[in-house]
């Protein structure tokens, strides 16, 4: 069955998915293929990529640039890529920018001489070939927000009240992560102090309250949360 990948015949297919620009999206589609059969094996959570994205109506857009610190953040929302992990938006960009830059360069760079003026003509190729998969991919995951923002909602309600273990150096009002047992791979959950309390690592802590606006968790101590009991 492999045996067609050992084929003279694919010489063709391994020069244009290893030639640039197609061997960009070809790292990052096999960084992702990577990712999801170890996910699928339970070592690591889907939205282990996931960072804080403001929400749209607070971001503030002047001209052609952002007001807003976090450009990565603002040209995620401009685009539409938000409301699903970070894990899936690459994932659909990886794939569909590497169909179109495979099939560009397979059908028309090949008329370019090899050297500077291949890799000269591959750049608009790779421009123009993440452009559409960002276009594409905002159009793809717009039916699946609905279901992660569920999936989200349930795990909160399911977390509450629950211990945790600090798995950063630290945890204060300002940084911290905490790791759950929830039977699998367990769960990273972002977690924040009040009243200048801190935690160390292997500290052992309850999730009291969800900060939807930082989509945080405030905790207390479970030696505190037990005596409060």
């Amino acid at each position: 069955m492999f045996a067609i990948f050992f084929m003279e015949d694919m010489d063709p297919f391994y020069q244009n998915i290893s030639s640039f620009p197609t061997v960009i999206f070809t790292f990052f589609l096999a960084i992702t293929v990577l990712y999801w059969l170890i996910a699928v094996l339970g070592f690591i959570d889907i939205d282990i990529l996931d960072f804080d994205l403001p929400e749209a109506d607070g971001l503030e857009i002047e001209g052609e640039g952002f007001s807003n610190p976090d450009v990565l953040a603002g040209l995620m929302l401009r685009f539409g890529l938000q409301g699903v992990p970070v894990t899936v938006i690459i994932s659909f960009i990886s794939l569909l920018g590497w169909i179109f830059s495979y099939y560009i360069v397979h059908f028309l760079l090949g008329f370019v001489p090899e050297g500077a003026l291949r890799f000269l003509a591959g750049i608009p190729v790779l421009l123009f070939s993440l452009y559409v998969a960002v276009m594409i991919t905002a159009v793809l995951i717009k039916p699946l927000r609905p279901l992660f923002k569920k999936a989200q909602q349930q795990t909160v309600k399911h977390v509450l009240g629950q211990t945790a273990i600090v798995r950063t150096s630290k945890v204060d009002s300002e940084f911290g992560e905490a790791t759950l047992e929830d039977g699998g791979a367990g769960l990273i959950l972002k977690v924040r102090t009040t009243g200048g309390e801190e935690f160390v690592k292997g500290d052992r802590v309850v999730l009291l309250e969800h900060l939807k606006d930082k989509n945080t968790f405030r905790v207390i101590s479970e030696k505190e949360f037990l005596g409060n009991k």
